[in-house]
């Protein structure tokens, strides 16, 4: 029996009621499938179940690799690698469906780097269905004036239209974690703000909540060098907190810091 190597954060997915409600989410027929973390293959099973065209499975562990060779002979092409190490867009020449049991202690800076490294012109997936910790699929679906809303909210919802699937029991896992997960669904947005350089917003948004109970008036005035028309111009209140403004003020403010 392979067993979990907690400094990879794996946690392997056995409840099939589960693993069903994930696999019926989208159509994958004859399209295009990438997998990451499958783990010991009980998602891949269901996968390969529903006939799609390819399937892509990228796991860092390479016991778990070699042992996903020997499962999986055909229609399977296995990547043993680090996911934050490989470059999603040259996976296949057509876009790809996502699935993906993330693991916690990385799943925000997956879903990040996804996001800041998009094409604007040919994005490599059409869908994605993650799992996540509870309380960072809470941040990601959060809006404004919530406790939960944050840097992963804003820049989640900047390329991404999102809906959450269904919150899973810590049970559906093995080993089973300490806490609760929930599936989400996104899609990309056929319509964005446009940035120069992406990286931007996630430095607006880095230093804006740093301290999100203080006043933005301080990280607003490092950004635009104490210079408030901007603020004005645009009907800023600098005595709010950072999770008092929406999404469209931090993508609008990107694109001013961008043409100071």
């Amino acid at each position: 029996m392979i067993k979990a190597k907690k400094s990879l954060g794996q946690n392997f997915l056995i409840d099939q009621d589960i693993i069903k409600k994930i696999i019926n989410v989208v159509d994958i027929k004859n399209k295009n499938v990438l997998e990451i973390g499958p783990g010991t293959g009980n998602l891949t099973l269901e996968i390969l179940r529903k006939k799609p065209k390819k399937v892509i499975l990228i796991e860092k562990d390479a016991n778990l690799s070699n042992l996903l060779q020997k499962k999986f002979k055909e229609n399977v092409e296995i990547i043993n690698k680090d996911i934050l190490k490989t470059d999603e867009n040259i996976l296949c020449d057509q876009s790809l469906i996502v699935f993906g049991n993330l693991p916690y202690n990385i799943s925000t800076e997956i879903l990040s780097k996804w996001i800041l490294n998009l094409n604007k012109n040919k994005i490599w997936f059409s869908y994605l269905i993650l799992m996540f910790q509870k309380e960072v699929a809470d941040r990601i679906i959060s809006k404004f004036n919530t406790k939960d809303y944050g840097r992963l909210s804003v820049l989640a919802n900047w390329r991404l239209k999102i809906r959450k699937i269904i919150d899973v029991d810590a049970a559906s896992f093995r080993p089973k974690p300490k806490v609760n997960s929930t599936l989400l669904f996104f899609e990309p947005k056929e319509n964005f703000f446009e940035f120069k350089n992406p990286k931007n917003l996630e430095k607006i948004t880095r230093i804006f909540f740093m301290h999100r109970r203080k006043m933005i008036k301080k990280p607003y005035k490092q950004l635009f060098d104490n210079n408030e028309n901007i603020a004005f111009q645009m009907g800023i209140d600098l005595n709010l907190r950072p999770q008092n403004l929406n999404f469209d003020t931090y993508y609008e403010l990107t694109k001013k810091y961008e043409y100071l």
